[in-house]
């Protein structure tokens, strides 16, 4: 068997050592591309950097360029840089996003800071930009990882998302052994057809993304140094992680050829014969040496645990530690049975908090936060807990999408041999090899036995306590919303990003009176290694749409202003997709200007708050983790689509003390001092649209303390929202939400009512159903609106089949639901809202539906709420002026002999389990 050759990836220089050599300049060919760092006459030295150690493996690599490889990679060298703003645009953006959260005076005072910029440190940071640009793969992508790894903060609840996945179709297969086999096997093949390069690239309208992530997926791991994380990868490595019971096993899963050499079957005799022994130690005793605690530790004391745990490299601490990290991925194996979607969501994403006679026994402590990981309940229940500096929501969502699907053809492929497979190639049947073909692998599993010390012992107790408080200070609510979903929403016109991103400013509106900062990420893969843009969905329309919604204002008044504010953020959206925004070029700036800084004020440095997520936060002007399709939505594109990540933005804006250069007092730019920087990177709505119906729930924690964390799916005919925070009233905000989806689509189809009896007809001119069969257009043409034949039907050859009144569905309740005989108009289109999953379904520029409605729908809404005392209100608002403007390897260092050494010496890391019969 020959060994598949496999794309390897070159780290770069650090940011500071690559500008402070001198320049050699290269003879340009016409077939040599220039990657040197222009001079740029300045010394730099990065604020919170990570030590040399660290930024060998920045994760800011380019893949080295081959003229054989597989299809995943087909498309990188051809796909565009991320291209850098105009400085002027990005001021009027800034401003634009930045006025319905002002008053007067405040907007007045941030227009005199951008002003001020323009004239002073804006261009010449824009031209040093620029040119540091030049030698880079993406002028923000060293910027991005170093603001993530020099996160301090623990990173569950702050920085890793959460998918929660839609339980297996074949109910035989909910148990957790069974569902656990099922989705490693997937999981394998996934990981084969990246390694191999045959798995497909993602597209959005027939364009190529960018496919980078994948291979930063799998062998990753989130170290901790004195500097700041590291991110390190072993990119051959062949086996995984089990947790159960806050205990460490693992086993070979994987040939050197990337190919399995277990069954689906041989998977779940390992892992019952794990759960079967995890069950020995009493779960009290257990917790007491869980380490996975502290991988929730603040990054500092993680890494000073770590160097407990490898002050001897040949300690049994060190190659246990050694296995984990360098683990395909970990599995955990839970013991609860969550029921509420809310409690499946706080367990994928934090874990649950019992105590039982002192002891902490749930399952916050059967989790290793600074890897990928695949969470099982014991009913079954699955989802996926990531570690996001690498990859986005997008990425990871494919990868759910996708061993999802693979596991229901798989049991397809049982009953009928010919049923489709999603790859282009698979592993060899295991059962059908000979075992020598396998080589050195170890696949009985093994577990890791940790020489527990009074200091590691203590420190699990601290950091078990103290993870404790962070699940206890954090509340989840679910809201499965099957009152409509997207073919509803695209019917009336509508992007579905759009109009729910508009329910989350009415909810919010609603309840507290006021417009907070708002974050969405819009995805940016269509660039050599994008991420995301911060899309600020807050804007002058949206707030004129509350407000309306919220006054005793007419139904189609409102509706007016609903469809403005959609269009307004789907221009945003564009825009931010094509990356357009101001957000990622604003931070590029502030991280260039504090790194031009001596060494004192390097030392001043920003406090890397993470804002929430991006999947991300709320702000560093940035976020990864959210993904929509261009709002990185990834509705129906697990496959060929684009995606989300969460809502994060890392808020990683820098002290407005001055610093000190040559001993001279150097000021923080006037934009970056201005009180208008905090606010924008202060999310108080942290959102993000990233799912399909391999989904159940997706989210993630709050990005600031007085804030909420927004995830959501929108599917076609539901929509499903996970909401955390602080304890602010989260039950209460989801109620609301609700009631408002509830109260607009009455209003919706009161006016598409109206329209029908005023002889309205759709969009393209008909009063056909955009998802209507060709078989029910028969019928539907021969029927006019009160129901009665308008055109003479054909004679029935049968005579039964004449009898029985026609029924037309215009009394029925379903219009709205993507029925039959709902009539709806097909929209207009545009460049993103025709996208699906990530902004959405079509928009037209105007609703001219012909639709019937029943009575029944003029229930619900806000009948509880006063509207006359909320106009009076508003009113009073106005006048104030308060709302007016409201790791890789390089293969030519690696010691092969060495390497192989080491992994031979694994076979004998931890007890050797013997096998029970399943």
């Amino acid at each position: 068997m020959t060994l598949t050759e496999v794309r390897t990836f070159t780290p770069p220089r650090a940011f500071g050592d690559a500008i402070s050599q001198p320049v050699v300049t290269p003879v340009i060919t016409t077939s040599t591309t220039p990657r040197s760092i222009p001079e740029l006459q300045i010394t730099l030295k990065p604020a919170i950097s990570p030590s040399p150690k660290a930024r060998q493996n920045s994760m800011a690599s380019t893949p080295e360029e081959k003229s054989k490889g597989g299809v995943t990679f087909a498309h990188q060298d051809k796909l565009p840089k991320l291209p850098i703003p105009e400085l002027e645009s990005t001021c009027q953006r800034y401003l634009a996003s930045l006025k319905p959260l002002q008053t007067h005076r405040e907007h007045a005072e941030t227009r005199r800071a951008v002003q001020e910029f323009l004239q002073t440190d804006g261009p010449e940071l824009h031209e040093k930009l620029k040119k540091y640009a030049e030698g880079q793969t993406s002028y923000i992508e060293q910027f991005w990882y170093d603001s993530y790894l020099n996160y301090d903060n623990p990173v569950v609840l702050n920085l890793n998302p959460f998918f929660l996945l839609e339980d297996d179709p074949t109910p035989a297969r909910n148990n957790q052994v069974t569902r656990a086999a099922s989705l490693i096997a997937s999981a394998l093949e996934f990981v084969r057809a990246v390694r191999r390069e045959e798995l497909p690239p993602d597209t959005v309208r027939g364009t190529p993304l960018d496919m980078y992530q994948y291979s930063r997926l799998f062998g990753t791991a989130r170290v901790p140094t004195d500097s700041g994380c590291q991110i390190q990868q072993d990119d051959k490595t062949k086996h995984i992680v089990v947790m159960c019971h806050g205990q460490f096993y693992w086993f070979d899963v994987l040939d050197d050829n990337s190919d399995a050499i277990m069954t689906e079957k041989d998977i779940a005799i390992n892992l019952q014969t794990i759960v079967d022994d995890a069950r020995q130690s009493p779960i009290q005793e257990a917790a007491k040496s869980a380490l996975g605690v502290l991988s929730t530790e603040n990054r500092k004391v993680w890494s000073g645990l770590r160097d407990v745990l490898t002050r001897d490299p040949g300690s049994n601490n060190a190659d246990c530690l050694s296995i984990v990290d360098s683990a395909l991925f970990v599995v955990c194996l839970d013991y609860t049975e969550p029921t509420t979607a809310a409690a499946l969501s706080q367990n994928m994403l934090c874990g649950t908090s019992e105590i039982e006679k002192g002891v902490q026994i749930g399952t916050c402590t059967n989790r290793w936060y600074d890897k990928l990981q695949i969470i099982v309940c014991k009913n079954g229940s699955a989802g996926i807990n990531f570690e996001h500096t690498g990859v986005d929501g997008h990425t990871v969502l494919r990868f759910a999408s996708d061993i999802y699907t693979d596991t229901i053809l798989r049991f397809a492929r049982s009953i009928n041999g010919k049923a489709p497979s999603m790859w282009a190639s698979t592993s060899p049947d295991p059962s059908k090899r000979d075992p020598e073909s396998f080589g050195d692998v170890s696949t009985t599993p093994h577990k890791l036995e940790w020489d527990m010390g009074p200091e590691l012992s203590v420190a699990v107790r601290f950091a078990e306590t103290r993870l404790a408080d962070l699940i206890e200070q954090n509340e989840f609510q679910c809201l499965d919303f099957h009152g409509y979903g997207k073919n509803f929403i695209t019917s009336m016109g509508f992007s579905p990003d759009a109009f729910v991103q508009m329910a989350f400013q009415a909810a919010y509106y609603g309840l507290y009176g006021r417009v907070e900062c708002t974050y969405e990420p819009a995805m940016t893969k269509m660039f050599l290694h994008g991420r995301t843009e911060a899309i600020r969905t807050v804007s002058d329309d949206s707030v004129n749409f509350v407000q309306t919604f919220w006054a005793d204002a007419p139904g189609d008044a409102k509706i007016d202003a609903l469809r403005k504010a959609c269009q307004a953020h789907v221009n945003k959206t564009r825009d931010c997709a094509k990356a357009q925004g101001c957000d990622r070029h604003l931070y590029a700036m502030l991280c260039l200007w504090q790194r031009m800084q001596d060494d004192d004020a390097a030392s001043t440095t920003s406090d890397n708050s993470m804002n929430g997520y991006s999947f991300e936060d709320g702000s560093i002007i940035g976020s990864p983790s959210k993904d929509s399709v261009f709002s990185q939505s990834m509705e129906s594109q697990s496959v060929n689509g684009g995606g989300r990540e969460r809502g994060d933005s890392i808020n990683s804006h820098i002290s407005a003390t001055p610093s000190q250069r040559g001993g001279v007092p150097q000021p923080l730019p006037a934009i970056f001092a201005d009180a208008g920087w905090d606010k924008l990177n202060t999310t108080i709505l942290s959102t993000s649209n990233c799912g399909n119906p391999s989904l159940r729930h997706f989210g993630f924690g709050p990005v600031s303390g007085e804030g909420f964390g927004i995830g959501y799916i929108i599917k076609d005919e539901c929509i499903s929202i996970c909401v955390s925070s602080r304890h602010r009233q989260t039950r209460r905000f989801v109620d609301t939400l609700e009631s408002y989806l509830l109260e607009i689509r009455r209003i919706l189809r009161i006016a598409a009512r109206n329209a029908a009896s005023a002889g309205g007809v759709g969009a393209n001119g008909t009063t056909g159903n955009k998802g209507m069969s060709r078989a029910r257009e028969i019928d539907a043409a021969a029927i006019n609106q009160n129901g009665q034949e308008k055109l003479a039907r054909p004679k029935i050859g049968n005579r039964i089949k004449s009898r029985g009144r026609l029924i037309t569905g215009q009394s029925s309740g379903l219009i709205g639901h993507g029925g039959p005989t709902s009539m709806y108009t097909n929209g207009g289109g545009s460049s993103v809202g025709n996208i699906k999953g990530a902004g959405g379904g079509s928009v037209s520029s105007a609703m001219e539906e012909s639709v019937v409605m029943s009575e029944d729908d003029e229930i619900g809404g806000y009948g509880f709420f006063d509207a006359g005392m909320l106009q009076q209100a508003l009113k009073a608002r106005q006048q104030a002026h308060y709302h007016h403007h409201s790791h890789n390897h390089d293969s030519s260092s690696d010691d092969r002999s060495n390497q192989s050494r080491q992994r031979r010496s694994r076979r004998d890391v931890g007890k050797k389990l013997p096998l029970i019969d399943y």
